[in-house]
């Protein structure tokens, strides 16, 4: 049998401290983390209280960053970012907040190099299998379906 370690109020809010200075963390991944180090319930609230009034544990500054990051290095769509923040237990406003720190025009630049880019790509030579490829493609990185069939139309005639 193999014995976990057990912690201390103190040690475990010392370690969560680092964990969440390290990067920006959500409420849900602490308390994953919490429920690992087998803390109990009363434990873990009072851990996430102090993590919150100490500005290590901040919702809406993780929505941010969170949204800027996968935007900029993953070049996901408004619809893939919205998914994956509410699968982390994001409230809709703060979803909604985060979504505005993507520029209207970068949103758009973006979404016309990476569907230039991808259809360059596609070997395929029949339109129609070209034109499903690249759909599949950006409705997975969850852009929008008017933008995506309207590019379409105007990449594969």
């Amino acid at each position: 049998m193999i014995s976990k370690k057990t912690y201390t109020v103190d040690e475990a809010k010392n370690r969560l401290e680092r964990y969440c200075a390290y990067q920006e963390r959500c409420h849900k991944e602490v308390s994953q983390k919490l429920y690992e180090m087998r803390m109990i319930p009363e434990a873990r609230d009072l851990i996430i209280v102090h993590l919150l009034q100490h500005n290590f544990l901040n919702e809406e500054r993780y929505a941010k960053a969170f949204v800027r990051g996968k935007f900029r290095i993953k070049k996901w769509g408004k619809q893939r970012l919205q998914l994956e923040l509410k699968r982390k237990d994001i409230n809709k406003t703060i979803i909604a907040l985060a979504l505005k720190e993507i520029d209207a025009e970068d949103y758009l630049n973006t979404f016309n190099e990476l569907a230039k880019k991808k259809l360059e790509a596609i070997s395929e030579s029949n339109s129609q299998k070209r034109r499903k490829k690249l759909a599949d493609y950006l409705f997975y990185r969850g852009w929008e379906s008017q933008l995506v069939y309207d590019k379409i139309r105007e990449l594969i005639p």
